[in-house]
């Protein structure tokens, strides 16, 4: 009987992290939406913000493959996005061609400033709870 109460356990709070995960989500999406962003966008942003403080910095987008929840071809499209929206500039690693390097451009760290107070906002009210 204890095994199953253990499993049990187990169980609830593996499904208490799923809901308080897809909350969390739904939040950072809601606030994000009017500026254009959904949360995952925002967390390359913000990770690439404080991976590269000096703008101009650039950083292997395979050192964001570990970091972010998407799959490598996820995340691709997702950078195809950003850059296309102006926000990140994609180059090619010189010393070896398959590197791929993700810069954020002036607009990019500008709109990640401006949405930053909201996504944390919303990781207050999420995850006070």
């Amino acid at each position: 009987m204890a095994v199953k109460t253990a499993e049990a356990g187990l169980e609830e709070r593996w499904r208490d992290i799923l809901s308080v995960h897809a909350r969390t989500m739904c939040e950072i999406d809601r606030v994000l939406h009017p500026h254009g962003l959904g949360a995952s966008d925002f967390e390359v942003l913000d990770i690439l913000a404080a991976a590269t403080p000096v703008p101009g910095e650039q950083c292997r987008v395979q050192n964001l493959v570990g970091r972010v929840h998407l799959s490598q071809s996820a995340l691709s499209r997702l950078i195809g996005r950003l850059e296309k929206d102006g926000l990140l500039e994609r180059s090619v690693c010189a010393e070896d061609r398959r590197g791929v390097y993700v810069t954020l451009t002036r607009k990019g760290r500008d709109l990640h400033a401006e949405v930053l107070p909201l996504q944390r906002g919303a990781l207050a009210r999420t995850l006070s709870r």
